[in-house]
């Protein structure tokens, strides 16, 4: 059986990235990752924005996903900047300003390519995983049971953007119900993109972000074990963006 390290919502800190991958007890070799006891690294999505490196954490992510040495799904924020990167017009807010300006600080071949990998990387990606025959499943927002095993285009905005209720809180982003509470499903669901202080272990669920790009930490939930490693962030606290769950 092959073993997992599922990374947290990553949002362009590449320092931390890079700590959290080295306490994870993996070897770089020629920018790829290797474990001794063959592990693999998984990202659950929202690799870029926000943070101040998400050209280098595409570059790392997608050598390492080439390699077959890790695995990734993407995230609603992949998504944004997928489309972006197609020339359809999106809004350049919520983080994805930063990521824009890190490109254009490259030079045009440069651009180029951390394009052409972050293009390839979303269009050869699943829409979640389903990983150990099953008993584990890595999707950004989440996915209930009855989706697990399906495809279709609300699957797709569920593991994107969570259980939304097509409502906006005061500060503009939509309101998220709480699915994990009512899941009682077998597989194992790791998923990310609420921010909690800690993770958050509830009725066969795992929430990993613990908020590394709002100063909280990097989180990777080590499977089988069901361990949890963490490194601090380097970035600023903003208590405003932690849900209290």
């Amino acid at each position: 059986m092959t073993a997992y390290d599922v990374i947290g919502d990553v949002h362009g800190c590449y320092k931390e990235l890079t700590e959290l991958i080295d306490l994870l007890g993996y070897t770089l070799k020629d920018g790829v990752y290797f474990h001794k006891d063959d592990r693999k690294l998984v990202f659950l999505g929202d690799i870029t924005d926000r943070g101040p490196n998400s050209v280098d954490v595409i570059e790392l992510v997608y050598r390492n996903v080439k390699a077959k040495k890790a695995l990734y799904t993407p995230g609603n924020h992949c998504n944004k900047l997928y489309r972006y990167l197609l020339g359809h017009n999106v809004k350049i807010i919520h983080g994805l300003e930063t990521t824009i300006d890190e490109l254009n600080g490259l030079s045009e071949k440069q651009k180029r390519i951390v394009a052409s990998h972050f293009k390839e990387l979303y269009e050869t990606a699943p829409m979640y995983l389903v990983l150990d025959g099953g008993k584990l499943v890595v999707a950004h927002a989440g996915i209930k049971e009855k989706y697990i095993g399906f495809y279709g285009k609300y699957v797709r905005q569920f593991v994107l953007y969570g259980d939304i209720t097509g409502e906006k809180n005061p500060d503009g982003t939509p309101v998220r119900l709480d699915w994990a509470k009512d899941y009682k499903g077998k597989p194992i669901v790791v998923y990310g993109h609420t921010p909690v202080k800690e993770p958050r272990f509830l009725n066969n669920t795992v929430n990993i972000d613990t908020g590394c790009v709002f100063g909280g930490k990097l989180s990777a939930l080590r499977y089988p074990e069901m361990k949890v490693y963490s490194v601090k962030s380097s970035m600023p606290c903003d208590e405003s963006r932690f849900r209290d769950l």
